[in-house]
C-alpha cells in the first residue's frame, strides 16, 4: 500500500475516516535525518487515535525557515522513510510554511507537536483545530536529539 499521498487524495481519505468514526490524528514536520526523538513522536501520536497522517514539509519550505543548506535529505525520500514507519498510516508534502490549510482540509480530531516550536505557530495551530472542536496536544522535547545536534556532530567529527 502507498501511504504518500496527493492532497486531494488525504482529502478524500480524511472524509472517509470521520464516516468511519476513526480518531485522526496528524502532526507536521520536516523529519530531516530521522532520529530517536522522531520516531517516538509518531508512536506516541499514534496512540492518540485511530489513524496518523503526517504532514511533512517540502523541501522549499523547508529552505525559506533554516536556509539554503536544508534540508539534508530531499522531500521524496523524507516521505518514504516515514512510509516504512509501521507508526505511520499517511504522509502528504505541502509547500506552504505553515500546515494551517492542511489541517482545515483533513480537520483531525487531534494535532500532535513535540519538542521544539514557535509560541505564534502553536496558538494559531491550537486555535485553528479547537474551531472544529479538535484538540491540540504537545509533547516535550527530548533533550539531545535534534537533526541540527546531528549535522553538528557529523561537522565536528569529520574534522
Amino acid at each position: 500500500m502507498n501511504k504518500i499521498k496527493t492532497r486531494e487524495e488525504i482529502k478524500k481519505i480524511a472524509e472517509r475516516l470521520r464516516q468511519e468514526g476513526k480518531i485522526i490524528v496528524t502532526t507536521n514536520g520536516s523529519f530531516d535525518i530521522m532520529h530517536y526523538a522522531h520516531v517516538n513522536l509518531l508512536e506516541k501520536a499514534k496512540n492518540e487515535g485511530d489513524v496518523l497522517i503526517v504532514l511533512l514539509n517540502s523541501d522549499s519550505s523547508i529552505k525559506r525557515q533554516k536556509g539554503e543548506t536544508r534540508p539534508i535529505i530531499p522531500e521524496n525520500e523524507r516521505a518514504r522513510m516515514l512510509e516504512a514507519l509501521e507508526s505511520v498510516d499517511y504522509v502528504v508534502i505541502f509547500a506552504e510554511d505553515k500546515p494551517l490549510d492542511l489541517l482545515r482540509e483533513i480537520k483531525p480530531n487531534k494535532h500532535i507537536k513535540g519538542g521544539s516550536f514557535i509560541l505564534e505557530r502553536i496558538k494559531e495551530e491550537k486555535d485553528l483545530l479547537e474551531s472544529w472542536g479538535g484538540e491540540f496536544k504537545n509533547f516535550e522535547l527530548e533533550e539531545g536529539f535534534s537533526t541540527t545536534n546531528i549535522i553538528e556532530k557529523i561537522l565536528e567529527n569529520g574534522k
